[in-house]
């Protein structure tokens, strides 16, 4: 099948963000240059992993001598909500990282979840079939301001339990240390 790629080279805003209320969210990826935009779903963990691997990258990036920033200006960090209307492209399956070293920007590609039966695309390949992509190419400035969203908004999720971990629901949960009673 001939896949759909949808390419941001220096997106005026590339975040990660939700929709719905703690412990229903929906995340989302979303890339916006000018008036063309993309969302796309994901889940959460995607999002932390995505922001984890990130972090890695440009600490990489930094012990090898390229300039990043280790902090972002509060006025630099976008802690607004998702562009409207948020409509979901496609469900995120693998998740690519890359250094193009000639722009010097970090390359993010998203595909799209297929059924089991399909192969897998190449990540970072121009291939004409395969699943439907996201490409984001980043400066490291706004890479490292995409990682400091990212963990906040993983964060604001509903507070774990301080004897089990797992999510409290606002009426509690049933806690497996507390022998199933609810907590």
């Amino acid at each position: 099948m001939s896949r759909s790629v949808f390419r941001f080279d220096d997106p005026d805003r590339f975040v990660a963000g939700t929709v719905g209320q703690p412990g229903e969210r929906t995340f989302f990826l979303q890339a916006r240059s000018g008036q063309r935009m993309v969302s796309v779903a994901l889940e959460k963990m995607q999002v932390s992993l995505l922001a984890e691997h990130l972090e890695r990258l440009l600490e990489e990036l930094v012990r090898s001598g390229v300039e990043v920033p280790v902090q972002i200006a509060a006025d630099d960090l976008d802690l607004g909500p998702l562009d409207i209307p948020v409509e979901e492209e496609f469900r995120v399956g693998p998740i690519a990282l890359g250094w193009d070293a000639d722009s010097m920007r970090v390359v993010i590609e998203a595909q799209a979840l297929t059924g089991n039966d399909e192969a897998p695309t190449e990540p970072l390949s121009d291939a004409e079939e395969g699943a439907d992509a996201v490409v984001v190419r980043l400066p490291p400035a706004q890479a490292r301001a995409f990682v400091l969203r990212a963990g906040r908004v993983v964060s604001a999720g509903r507070p774990p339990c301080p004897l089990c971990g797992e999510p409290l629901d606002p009426d509690g949960h049933i806690c497996p240390r507390q022998n199933g009673k609810r907590h």
